[in-house]
């Protein structure tokens, strides 16, 4: 894809558009730092189909030259899949694994909501005690403070 602009405004004057398998990869051997990578199908075929607009001076938009014959099928190919079966396995895939993400998430959800009860009875049991110990230490203070009075 290729886009013409004018110096003088920014506009677009005249724009390309060619098909994604367009022209050929470029042969890499060797990868950055030694490490090799696994070499992957090329998605350029070498297609020549291409559509070229220019805007005229009226302000019109006119296609100046169309190549409509491609060398390959024409085929969708979203996210690697070829067939309408493979999208349905994968779907039926996925749907799969979202379902058992969300009883997954359920099992926690009540693990977590048991464990905050826990919590909450402990901190029910510890207040009690702990209203004990001030009882008894109150207590005691008063009866310290009673004794060293008499004497």
């Amino acid at each position: 894809m290729q886009r013409r602009r004018s110096g003088i405004d920014g506009r677009t004057l005249a724009r390309r558009l060619g098909c994604n398998k367009q022209g050929f990869s470029p042969n890499q051997k060797g990868g950055s730092l030694g490490l090799e990578k696994k070499p992957r199908p090329s998605a350029r075929e070498g297609c020549n189909a291409t559509i070229l607009v220019k805007m005229e001076k009226s302000g019109k938009w006119v296609v100046t030259r169309f190549v409509k014959e491609h060398n390959h099928p024409l085929v969708v190919t979203t996210n690697g899949f070829s067939t309408e079966g493979d999208k349905d396995k994968k779907i039926a895939e996925l749907t799969m694994e979202l379902e058992r993400q969300e009883q997954l998430c359920a099992t926690y959800r009540e693990k977590l909501l048991s464990f905050m009860k826990n919590i909450e009875d402990e901190t029910e049991g510890l207040s009690g005690k702990i209203q004990v110990i001030v009882e008894n230490v109150r207590r005691v203070e008063s009866e310290v403070q009673k004794h060293s009075r008499h004497r």
